[in-house]
């Protein structure tokens, strides 16, 4: 256990109200992630960076230069699955306690209904998106980011309205569409928040489809989620969120509107290519992401998808299955 009302210091950094920002170094194009010591009734990680020795050793390395080691973290509580964020868990030891929302169960231990159910669920999505026979042997690396994240079970499911042991003034706000299993956190009584990858200062993370692994028989709309859950904040007194990425931002309630704002030119500007054409998905990815979509054809299908899903609810498009393949129109 550790004492209340610590001022902590990483790096050049010093941090009031029990937290500590923790920098490493991804793999991955989004750069940099951030990870958080709290220091509650019992002392926390919030993520954990990816699964590689170079991100290992400079949590350890700020970890001591906070007074601590990787040993002495009494649980970790997880924003989402991805790799960036939930790789090093299988870093500490098993007394260590995994809270996260309970759709990461299915990414953190990952047995052979997990790769079923992927395999199948992204086959289907890529023929319906009308993506020719020469493309489909691209999905199975939709699933290339996952050497970055270990093998570990999610020991307590968590989710709205629920405490979290050891941090029990922090309140978890789902907000999902990022990710199927995205939570932040809030402190009511200094309005801040620990945001993840749910807002960010500078760029706006990529509503990701993923599949339904309880049974669902349709997808979920990530993009739709997301402009939901990002509403959600403007309700809430935020001071000030601790991102995943980047810097700190002390003006959500400004930022959000900007966002949406910015979400909704991109699908106008979807609407006019469709106006007086029949598209499929990959037709309009290809437009929208002429350069890279072949080397990041998971992401820009989840991009374009996510406008034609925004669109679809305000009635301002239509679609219909040819043959399998799905058509949009106006």
């Amino acid at each position: 256990m550790v004492e209340d009302l610590i001022i902590v210091e990483c790096g050049e950094n010093m941090l009031e109200n029990n937290i500590a920002k923790i920098t490493l170094s991804t793999p991955f194009a989004v750069g940099d992630v951030n990870i958080y010591l709290v220091k509650g009734e019992a002392l926390t990680l919030v993520d954990v960076g990816p699964l590689t020795n170079t991100a290992w050793i400079q949590l350890t390395e700020e970890l001591a230069s906070l007074g601590y080691k990787p040993e002495d973290i009494e649980q970790i509580v997880l924003t989402h699955h991805h790799p960036d964020h939930a790789g090093l868990l299988d870093r500490f030891p098993s007394s260590v306690k995994v809270y996260g929302h309970k759709y990461n169960r299915f990414w953190l231990h990952r047995d052979n209904y997990f790769h079923d159910v992927y395999d199948r669920f992204f086959l289907k999505l890529a023929i319906e998106s009308g993506l020719p026979q020469e493309f489909l042997s691209a999905i199975p690396k939709f699933k290339t980011p996952l050497k970055f994240m270990g093998d570990r079970k999610l020991d307590v499911s968590i989710g709205e309205g629920d405490a979290i042991p050891g941090l029990e003034e922090w309140n978890i706000i789902e907000t999902l569409g990022h990710a199927q299993s995205h939570l932040s956190f809030y402190r009511e009584r200094d309005g801040v928040l620990i945001a993840g990858d749910h807002i960010l200062a500078h760029i706006s993370p990529n509503p990701l489809i993923e599949p339904p692994f309880d049974g669902e028989e349709e997808r979920t709309k990530p993009l739709l989620q997301y402009n939901a859950s990002l509403s959600k904040l403007q309700d809430i007194p935020i001071s000030r969120a601790y991102t995943g990425h980047g810097e700190d931002i002390s003006d959500v309630h400004a930022l959000i509107p900007k966002r949406l704002r910015k979400q909704d030119e991109r699908a106008q500007s979807v609407l006019h290519m469709i106006k007086g054409n029949r598209f499929t998905v990959l037709e309009i990815c290809q437009k929208l992401f002429p350069s890279v979509y072949k080397k990041e054809l998971g992401l820009t299908l989840s991009e374009t998808i996510g406008q034609l899903d925004y669109l679809e609810s305000l009635d301002l498009i239509k679609k219909e299955k040819t043959d399998g393949v799905y058509y949009y129109f106006v």
